[in-house]
């Protein structure tokens, strides 16, 4: 009896080993797995509707083709959106080529596609209500000595495709930037942040790149005339003060004197809609490299009289 065991127990374990051996071994063999993709195709839902069996002959080792060949769960694989091509109502093809890109997400780590045994799959995403909005950088930035932003932080992208139901969306404007602090600053920065969730609505973006471009700038004062523009003939505009001081904050080197190209004036459109007859002073023809400018004074008072005939 002893040494019936003992027999048993040897041929259990080379039949083991024999086994084992064999499964490591690489096949061909065909297996099929059940798909649902994602994809950020605007104005569709996120997921497909239904899940859709994808068939391929894979080369792998025997213990991977059995685990896929027995898998029963769903394999959720994100499509880019221009694979995607429109076959009539909700339903989108994917050519089997462009499948193709995606097979370790299909099929795993340590498969090799052969070929697929279809030469499109499809994809049904149902309709969803949607509106674009932009998204807001919000940030606080400090800059070292004659150091300045040459514009508003840029993000990119600037908006983005909001979904959910109508009455949540009519509530969104705009979609904010998780807040950033960036102090000290002496040259250009960027990176990536996060957009902040909006409750109840799916965001075709989680995050963006954002840029702020630091410059060292020169400080430069001047006296300047305020004209008037748009007055109609037979009207006389009067500016008080006609004279005001103007900063100009410029990049360095400084390419010129920037006073001597801007024209500062008031318009008479304004100011006939203003109950106050105080108009806020513009500027035109502003030098490229000026980043800001401002007057000694931001409104100014306007009177009109007739011009005799």
């Amino acid at each position: 009896m002893k040494r019936w065991t003992q027999f048993l127990l040897c041929l259990l374990l080379s039949g083991s080993i024999w086994l084992i051996h064999n499964l490591s071994q690489t096949y061909t063999g065909v297996v099929n797995v059940s798909v649902i993709a994602h994809s950020g195709l605007k104005g569709r839902a996120s997921a497909s509707r239904t899940a859709v069996g994808v068939g391929a002959r894979c080369s792998a080792t025997g213990f991977r083709l059995l685990r896929l060949k027995h898998q029963r769960r769903d394999v959720h694989v994100d499509i880019h959106e221009e694979d995607l091509v429109p076959s009539g109502g909700d339903r989108y093809t994917v050519s089997a080529a462009e499948m193709a890109k995606y097979s370790s997400e299909l099929f795993g780590e340590g498969v090799d596609l052969v070929t697929f045994l279809n030469q499109n799959y499809s994809f049904e995403f149902g309709p969803e209500i949607f509106k674009t909005v932009p998204v807001r950088a919000v940030y606080s930035a400090s800059f070292k000595p004659q150091y300045m932003a040459a514009a508003p932080m840029s993000v990119t992208p600037d908006s983005v495709t909001v979904y959910g139901d109508d009455s949540k969306l009519a509530t969104v404007d705009e979609v904010l930037t998780k807040a950033l602090s960036i102090n000290d600053l002496s040259k250009s920065v960027g990176g990536v942040v996060k957009l902040v969730p909006v409750n109840g609505l799916r965001m075709s973006e989680k995050d963006v790149t954002w840029s702020l471009e630091v410059v060292r700038y020169v400080e430069l004062h001047s006296d300047v005339t305020i004209g008037v523009r748009n007055v109609p003939a037979g009207v006389s505009l009067s500016v008080y003060p006609s004279r005001t001081s103007a900063v100009f904050l410029c990049r360095f080197p400084v390419r010129g004197d920037p006073a001597g190209t801007c024209e500062f004036y008031v318009d008479y459109d304004e100011f006939i809609k203003s109950e106050s007859g105080r108009v806020v002073g513009r500027a035109d023809n502003v030098p490229p490299y000026v980043i800001e400018w401002r007057l000694g004074q931001e409104l100014f008072d306007c009177m009109v009289r007739e011009e005799v005939q």
